[in-house]
């Protein structure tokens, strides 16, 4: 515990002064330029950020999969929200999109889909998990291997819909939703 709290707290310098930073009276915090993180992998770009006196970090996926990146190490960064080079107050936000280490970046970042409202969208291609996440918490939805091979969708942001029912454009009133879905790399048949 005492190296994460340790963390989160800018390191002062002999006489009280905190090392190599201006005041911002706004904000409290000190400025500093914004290093550029984008192709590094998420630990070591959380790592230099600290070293930087940024510690309020997020991340997320690129690919609009709402994974969560457990073990940071096995991500890397594909954008950042504020520029590199850029002069800000180390209390800002940093947020880094990311991907596994395997996996291409996408030229922008996707995003996971919208509330569905009274209206079923068009989930072909999404994410499972952020399908789901999308329709109603009372919806009833079932989940089916596309593949033919019976497998279990257990980790839905590793498969993707394939299709559904009902399909897109469909008044929503409380029926049960069908996916059929395959895992990412797979495709659909």
């Amino acid at each position: 515990m005492g190296v994460l709290g340790s963390a989160c707290h800018a390191t002062t310098t002999a006489g009280g002064s905190t090392s190599g930073a201006s005041g911002n009276a706004k904000t409290g915090g000190k400025t500093k330029t914004v290093p550029h993180f984008v192709g590094m992998g998420l630990q070591s770009a959380q790592n230099t950020a600290q070293k930087q006196g940024f510690y309020s970090l997020k991340s997320h996926d690129s690919l609009g999969r709402n994974r969560h990146q457990i073990l940071d190490r096995d991500w890397k960064v594909c954008s950042q929200n504020v520029k590199a080079g850029t002069t800000t107050s180390t209390d800002t936000q940093l947020d880094f999109g990311a991907v596994k280490l395997d996996e291409t970046c996408p030229s922008k970042d996707q995003s996971a889909p919208t509330a569905a409202g009274k209206t079923m969208p068009d989930f072909k291609g999404k994410s499972v998990n952020t399908a789901r996440a999308a329709l109603d918490s009372s919806a009833s939805i079932t989940v089916k291997d596309a593949s033919g091979k019976g497998r279990y969708v257990l980790v839905e942001s590793n498969w993707q819909v394939c299709s559904q029912k009902p399909l897109a454009g469909t008044k929503l009133s409380g029926q049960p939703v069908e996916f059929s879905a395959v895992k990412f790399g797979e495709s659909c048949p």
